[in-house]
């Protein structure tokens, strides 16, 4: 039986390594749909319940394992639902290919059912690369040129094929006149550094600065070791971008935790009071939570030059990647005597986590969120996997979750989008399937997609070594992160029609599945809640009640934004009494002197 197009595809990215495929079946897609069956499910065809947590499900394995995601949808609508994961790529500097079936080509331009023109639709969200196959001889470079983009890019790339071409016999192409080869899949991982003499500017700006401050991100991931070593021989704290907040654990007395509107006090003090900043790959955003412009000296390092010099006027710009660049530049690097720098930071993160856990044990109803993450951390695998969603429960996964071991974690860092927790976990499992992944995750994340995801997990468990895959839902049956943004940012009460939640049962949903299932209403529960889950043989819910009124006060908030929330309250907000008391013991807790 000769080879088609679709089979060639997926020859191919067996030859890539790919060993599964995020998708959602369609007509668009049936060449290749149908080449999975004659090649006995290899890669494995891993079906969602919505393409858009296809291309989740393939971020969080590209985010977790290093390696190339890979999504597939149909056309139309299909293509369309892609976008919003393939966005969430694209901001997180994350490789993902979408292949994408299109209307056959004899219909092409005749308004055909579900033909949209998908060139211009994916021009901006694959602009690294994006390619209609129309003859079997593209194939080889077409798909080998989008593998290869987006990991040299680290970002999503797009093939588009006709649904006809699909099940046309495959031929390569030839050594003739405009026909393109390709070569042996495989893309060789560069180390680039920069040269001695920008090494030795950086070193000077380093080693003349006697309060150092150092800022990682995801791209300083491979080069933890290196980033521990430069903060020992200068006494720098280190703060983390919450996409690198797995980067260095926070049993190191002098990492600060994340930085930011959901970042800690020390992070907000170091970068305040230092006077010479080092950012490792990262492109926080966020210039008003880095030192004053002109009151500290920046060096920045970065694989990618086009992103360098962005946030923050660094003096010194080192394009290469982190690990090499790090090694050249240590043996440059004076050690520091003085160490009072570093007794300052280490007693402010000493006393930061204090609060920290004062703020987590206050009473509340019925649940203090913040005590959900503190008894996980107590109790977290050293190899576990978190995956967090966008929401007020972001801001206690960022303040709250200590990192230790070999702890991964990650999130929708730049785009921020609600949704991804869950997808994003069952990728982390089919990265790492022995390994324990747990999702923290709001419930309007969990109505908008989550609950459907749960399928999918009690679909694909057995393949799973290690069975433990933890979701838990903080249940205030309130879009929190919004609402408290509007008494913020806007001074305005909680308008209840937009920002309340249907009552919804997480924990019956999820038994009906089969998994071992928790619901939790009593503060007391939450530990021999979270050692269940932790401990059962099979995939776990904990559905728990907290109180939406405990408010993600920024350890820094401003007077305005304080006064905009007191306004919002004194406005008429629902539950205005209990929210204030709310606030007030929070932040007493931080403004008193650690008991």
């Amino acid at each position: 039986m000769a080879e088609t197009v679709g089979d060639y595809v997926l020859r191919r990215l067996r030859e890539w390594g790919v060993e599964q495929v995020f998708g959602y079946p369609g007509d668009g897609i049936n060449g290749i749909v149908a080449s999975f069956g004659k090649a006995d499910n290899d890669p494995r065809f891993v079906q969602a319940r919505h393409e858009e947590m296809a291309a989740f499900e393939a971020v969080g394995y590209s985010k977790f394992s290093g390696e190339i995601g890979v999504c597939l949808a149909t056309s139309g609508p299909g293509a369309i639902h892609l976008l919003n994961g393939l966005y969430d790529a694209k901001l997180d500097h994350v490789p993902v290919v979408a292949i994408i079936g299109q209307t056959a080509r004899s219909a092409m331009g005749g308004s055909y059912q579900q033909e949209v023109d998908l060139q211009a639709l994916y021009k901006d969200v694959a602009s690294e690369y994006l390619v209609e196959v129309n003859v079997a001889q593209q194939l080889p470079n077409a798909l080998d040129r989008a593998i290869r983009t987006a990991l040299a890019k680290r970002a999503p790339t797009a093939v588009i094929i006709p649904t006809d071409l699909q099940e046309a016999p495959y031929s390569p192409p030839s050594h003739e006149f405009k026909q393109v080869p390709s070569s042996t899949p495989g893309w060789p991982h560069p180390v680039t550094t920069p040269p001695d003499d920008e090494l030795a500017r950086a070193a000077e700006v380093l080693n003349s600065g006697e309060k150092l401050a150092i800022l990682v991100g995801q791209g300083a991931r491979n080069a933890a070791a290196e980033v521990r070593q430069l903060a020992e021989l200068t006494g720098a704290g280190v703060a983390k971008a919450l996409l690198g907040k797995d980067v260095l654990p926070d049993d190191l007395p002098y990492v600060t935790g994340a930085i930011g509107l959901l970042g800690t006090r020390p992070s907000y003090e170091l970068m305040r009071d230092c006077d010479t900043l080092l950012i490792v790959g990262s492109n926080f955003p966020y210039s008003q939570f880095l030192p004053e412009f002109g009151k500290a000296r920046g060096v920045q390092i970065d694989i990618d030059g086009s992103m360098i010099g962005m946030r923050y006027p660094t003096e010194v710009n080192l394009i290469g990647e982190a690990q090499g660049t790090l090694r050249a530049l240590l043996p440059m690097i004076a050690r520091r005597e003085d160490r009072s720098w570093r007794e300052k930071i280490e007693k402010n993160v000493s006393d930061w986590w204090k609060t920290v856990e004062q703020q987590a044990m206050l009473d509340a109803k019925p649940v203090n969120p913040m005590r959900i993450v503190h008894e996980l951390s107590q109790r977290i695998p050293e190899n576990a996997i978190v995956t967090a969603d966008s929401g007020s429960s972001t801001n206690w996964y960022a303040r709250n979750l200590r990192i230790r071991g070999r702890i991964r974690s990650s999130l929708s860092g730049t785009l921020a989008t609600m949704g991804p927790g869950v997808p994003y976990a069952i990728g982390a499992k089919f990265a790492h399937p022995d390994r324990p992944v747990i999702a923290l995750v709001g419930d309007g994340a969990m109505q908008m997609n989550g609950l459907a995801e749960l399928i999918t997990i009690a679909r694909y468990q057995k393949l799973w070594p290690d069975p433990r895959m933890v979701v838990c839902v903080f249940h205030n049956n309130d879009l929190n992160q919004v609402t408290w943004e509007l008494r913020a940012m806007s001074g305005s009460p909680k308008f209840e029609e937009s920002q309340s939640l249907p009552e919804v049962s997480y924990a019956d949903f999820a038994r009906s599945l089969g998994f071992e299932s928790v619901a939790v209403d009593d503060p007391g529960q939450l530990g021999p809640a979270w050692d269940r889950a932790l401990s059962a043989d099979k995939p776990a819910v904990l559905d728990i009640r907290c109180d939406p009124e405990v408010p993600p006060i920024p350890p820094h908030a401003t007077f305005e934004q304080m006064k905009s929330a007191a306004e919002a309250v004194l406005k008429g907000d629902p539950n205005a009494w209990h929210l204030m008391v709310q606030g007030l013991k929070t932040k007493a807790e931080e403004l008193m002197p650690s008991r």
